[in-house]
């Protein structure tokens, strides 16, 4: 099994009662019903207020390399990482459990 875990910063003077964001984490909640490959999906906002902590949570699981490569390229995945890029950045790991 493969872990990918991905956080987002928000960038500067973005929030996230934004409009632009509130539709990229609707987009990105939706996908653990859209694609198949998912073994596990979760996401969510950060709760606490560290400065040095990331804004969002991406958590999920596939099968194998072959599975998380078909997750990236997926339409509904590449949908909600162009909405991500208009307002965050964000730091990715990908390891075997």
């Amino acid at each position: 099994m493969i872990r990918h875990l991905v956080l987002f910063k928000l960038n500067e003077g973005v929030g996230r009662d934004d409009p632009r964001v509130q539709e990229g984490v609707a987009a990105f909640r939706a996908l653990g019903g859209q694609i198949e490959e998912l073994r596990s999906w979760e996401c969510g906002w950060n709760v606490t207020d560290r400065p040095i902590a990331y804004d969002f949570a991406i958590n999920s699981s596939v099968e194998d390399p072959g599975a998380l490569q078909r997750y990236l390229d997926h339409p509904a995945h590449q949908a909600g990482v162009a909405l991500w890029r208009e307002f965050a950045t964000w730091v990715i790991a990908d390891y075997e459990f």
